[in-house]
């Protein structure tokens, strides 16, 4: 099997193209920046390099001559949605194996590529086959963002996971902040061990010490066998506790004393238990505000909070939209047993205006449903649900290059720090149409 690398900023572009190839028989890796490529390049070796012309931190032909020097016998043809005959041929003398303009025609594409990989392995007979390109199968469903504050989300978990400190997680509900604990888990000394993830807002004030410490049978009415709780299932694992201001006063007490003497006592029982175990809280509220109304004990926000992530809402990580889209998508397609290859431009556009109130998990359920409801291989804006374009309609403060339009581009650029790939993004706008405005309008 043909080994491809694909560089593309264009997220559904990308993942369109993958799919395509990976139908084709080709083995598909995706970069959406040339040092993302830089990094896989260097760790495996690929029969073809397939890159945008246009990247958000590299010129292709630039790239190209990085590539033709550190990796000679590797083709690489470029594409670009600016069809320049000057660029082509520039791109070709220097060492392009082909050149390609979007939008694509299929057979053209497969035709350029095995025309490019056939001329390499003519030139190289005696190459010995690259082995198999192996596909990671994540433990988790934590996919790695693209925008600044995915960056950072990542950062922080790598830097706090192999410690033992104790996380809380601050976030708006639907962020994904358990993935987020599991993830701290699973790359922790901890991680051959159990996680065990705990919602406090469904367990009743009067259960909270029978569940979270177990109990003995005969200990209360309904006790009809010995019970192991949370703290003990959870020993030198990790005991996730999901929007722990849901805690009652009482039961926050009871918690405190466990997370400081390292023992537990199962309700009716007069034997100490030690648990060695690592704690991940989380909650969508101000637990400093709550600290201060006096609704949450303080030691014990201390005890919890010695290191904090923010868990990113979907609008502050907006450049990862598709990302996570079509994440969820090929996650439907298993699920359901369908095989929809990506999402129609309008529904994108659709996506990208949409304010996503519900974050992660409304994203994720909105693609379920539409891939159940789609029979093509695209979905339509006909099965997203009616609810979603009423959002749409209400939605205020959209940026829009039809009124004011030197303000919108300066607001879109101080939004993106300066950054112009995600302003285009952010304006809907092709990067082209965005350096015309910039020399339209005298902006640097």
């Amino acid at each position: 099997m043909q080994k491809i690398l694909i560089i593309e900023d264009d997220i559904s572009f990308c993942k369109l193209l993958e799919k395509f190839l990976t139908k084709n028989s080709f083995s598909v890796t995706t970069s959406f920046s040339a040092d993302e490529a830089r990094t896989l390049i260097k760790k495996e070796s690929f029969d073809l390099i397939l890159t945008d012309l246009r990247l958000p931190d590299a010129d292709g032909i630039g790239l190209l001559g990085e590539f033709k020097s550190a990796y000679p016998t590797t083709p690489v043809v470029l594409m670009t949605g600016y069809s320049d005959v000057a660029t082509a041929v520039k791109a070709i003398k220097n060492g392009a194996s082909d050149y390609i303009s979007k939008p694509f025609n299929p057979d053209e594409v497969l035709i350029v590529l095995n025309n490019a990989i056939k001329s390499s392995a003519a030139i190289e007979p005696e190459k010995k086959p690259a082995p198999k390109a192996k596909k990671p199968t994540p433990s988790t469903e934590y996919v790695q963002g693209i925008s600044s504050e995915s960056k950072k989300l990542s950062e922080h978990i790598q830097l706090v996971s192999p410690t033992d400190m104790s996380v809380l997680i601050i976030g708006e509900s639907g962020t994904g902040k358990e993935i987020i604990a599991k993830s701290i888990h699973e790359n922790s000394p901890r991680k051959k061990q159990n996680f065990i993830a705990v919602d406090c807002g469904a367990i009743p004030k009067e259960l909270a010490a029978s569940e979270f410490f177990g109990h003995l049978k005969g200990s209360f009415t309904g006790a009809i066998s010995d019970k192991i709780g949370y703290f003990e299932a959870a020993n030198n694992g990790t005991l996730f506790l999901d929007e722990i201001g849901n805690l009652s006063y009482e039961n926050q007490i009871q918690l405190l004393r466990a997370l400081q003497e390292r023992k537990i006592k199962p309700v009716g029982s007069n034997k100490e238990i030690n648990v060695d175990i690592r704690i991940i809280t989380a909650t969508n509220e101000d637990l400093r505000e709550a600290v201060k109304n006096g609704d949450f004990r303080e030691d014990l926000y201390h005890r919890i909070n010695e290191f904090s992530i923010h868990s990113p809402s979907l609008t502050e990580r907006s450049a990862d939209l598709m990302l996570f889209a079509e994440f969820f998508l090929d996650k439907a397609n298993a699920q359901l047993n369908k095989e929809v290859i990506g999402f129609s431009k309008e529904v994108v556009q659709l996506f990208q205006n949409y304010p996503w109130p519900g974050n992660l998990r409304e994203l994720q359920n909105c693609v379920k449903r539409s891939t159940l409801l789609t029979q093509g291989d695209f979905i339509e804006k006909n099965v997203l649900p009616i609810e979603f374009f009423q959002k749409i309609d209400n939605k205020k403060d959209n940026l829009s290059l039809s009124q004011n339009e030197k303000e919108a581009i300066e607001t879109a650029l101080i939004k993106t720090q300066n950054n112009k790939s995600e302003a285009a993004k952010l304006l809907q706008i092709t990067r082209k149409t965005l350096y015309n405005k910039l020399k339209l309008y005298d902006i640097n």
